[in-house]
């Protein structure tokens, strides 16, 4: 399914009525990264199934074609499911090389997990991204680097630009990290220390941790491809040197993408099923299966009491109440949920997110700003945000180069005529088709059956 590309103001379409909309996902962006770091350092080629194809992915596999591993697009084998949003990719690992520039552009899971890989690799190798990038933090992968006996040149900023010069290994060992700013830090130095000399004794030393699924996530595919990961206490991981096996992975549709469309249900009414959601999964988009009925929802899985067949199905309740909701396990969901209580009846307090102001810009400001600006009342704390039921009126929402404040503003928008955000290309990063699947899905509002949106199969 083509995207297209929308560089001018994007008016957020009102859904007139309930919807009964059947949406099908592209693959997840923390899954697919995942696997291209671990198929570009396995012991033999391995086939990814259903990647994501957006900026995000894109970026990730320019930067191993760089370093020397082949990447191609193919198609799937007889028998196996097409992606409807692009080709299969085979992976082909091969000596790293240094020699190259890797652009980050606003990725976490390139900037984060990229340099321990390419540390492995010989020869010079930078590492930038866009220029809000150059503030997000990186000083803790910098100084792991730097432990584990890399030479690193940052001129002292803890940020991108830095450049280092591999010499083909890494020791590893032990090695004490504070991850308080982002869980990738931790995922980044496990998904390569099968590779390193020695192995890697990781331990956080941080006050806190966030989105903990994240690293349950780099653990069951570091354990799928045969390698073995010891977790001896809460925030301590070892793992033993030895190869990561070739293997070809088929992956899940990604359920953090698929809030906006799940809280779509609950603001304008009626249904709407996310298809091929997985049976058991490591993705933290699987909590909406619990958080959305505090705010009144019905979800059913395989939609049992619905007319869908298969998925989960997420059905509107008849009032939208406020909550107090921790999301320390999964911030990237935030976004979606705090659109949703600025449109509740009560007051919601949404905590455990003061990481989110280092990621593509700082969520909490920029979601105070962006409903505030729209007649909203939410109040920045420390750790997260106040919402206060107020009526919104149509306006500006900027993206900030932000997908999921973009997505945000189009949950805003279903029920506030004349929402304006200012770049909805951004959501290219995860999801490049993202307005089209929208508009499909708020076409769907007051038709009588289930209409689909997106071209159907798994995704």
């Amino acid at each position: 399914m083509a995207a297209t590309t929308h560089s001018r103001p994007w008016t957020a379409p009102v859904a007139p009525g309930p919807l009964a909309g059947d949406v099908a996902l592209p693959g997840s962006k923390s899954l697919t990264n995942r696997e291209l770091v671990l198929a570009a350092l396995a012991d033999g080629p391995s086939t990814i199934r259903l990647p994501l194809h957006s900026r995000d992915s894109a970026l990730m596999t320019t930067a191993l074609r760089q370093l020397g591993v082949g990447i191609d697009e193919v198609d799937p084998a007889a028998g196996d499911p097409v992606n409807p949003y692009g080709p299969d990719l085979r992976v082909t690992p091969a000596a790293l090389h240094g020699g190259a520039r890797v652009d980050c552009g606003l990725a976490g899971t390139v900037m984060r997990f990229l340099p321990p890989l390419a540390a492995l690799a010989e020869g010079p190798v930078t590492i930038d991204g866009d220029p809000y990038a150059r503030k997000r933090p990186m000083a803790a992968i910098i100084r792991a680097l730097v432990d584990l006996g890399v030479d690193v040149t940052d001129d002292g900023a803890g940020a991108m630009p830095f450049t280092f010069v591999g010499s083909g290994s890494v020791r590893g060992g032990t090695l004490d990290i504070d991850a308080s700013a982002s869980s990738q830090f931790v995922s980044g130095l496990l998904l390569s220390a099968p590779r390193f000399d020695e192995g890697l004794h990781l331990r956080h030393v941080g006050e806190r941790l966030p989105s903990m699924p994240h690293i349950a996530m780099t653990i069951d595919v570091l354990r799928a491809r045969g390698v073995r990961v010891d977790e001896p206490t809460v925030g301590e991981w070892v793992v033993h040197p030895g190869p990561i096996a070739a293997r070809d992975v088929t992956i899940e549709p990604d359920l953090s993408n698929a809030a906006p469309f799940a809280v779509a249900a609950l603001v304008a009414g009626g249904t709407v099923r996310i298809r091929t959601w997985p049976t058991e999964t490591t993705q933290v988009g699987a909590d909406l299966e619990t958080l959305l009925p505090l705010w009144g929802a019905t979800v059913t899985r395989h939609g049992a009491d619905l007319v869908f067949d298969g998925g989960v199905g997420v059905r509107g309740g008849a009032s939208l109440p406020g909550v107090e909701l921790d999301l320390t396990r999964g911030g990237e969901l935030a976004p979606a949920l705090v659109a949703l209580a600025a449109l509740a009846d009560g007051p919601s307090e949404v905590s455990g997110i003061g990481h989110l102001r280092g990621h593509e810009t700082d969520r909490l400001a920029a979601l105070a700003a962006d409903v505030n600006g729209l007649g909203g009342a939410v109040t920045e704390r420390e750790d997260g945000l106040r919402i206060e039921p107020a009526p919104l009126s149509g306006g500006a929402w900027a993206a900030y180069e932000d997908h999921r404040m973009a997505t945000a503003g189009a949950v805003v928008g279903l029920v506030t005529d004349g929402v304006s955000v200012d770049d909805i290309g951004s959501t290219a990063k995860t999801l490049p088709q993202f307005p089209e699947l929208w508009a499909g899905l708020v076409a769907t509002a007051g038709t009588s059956g289930v209409t689909t949106t997106g071209q159907g199969g798994p995704a």
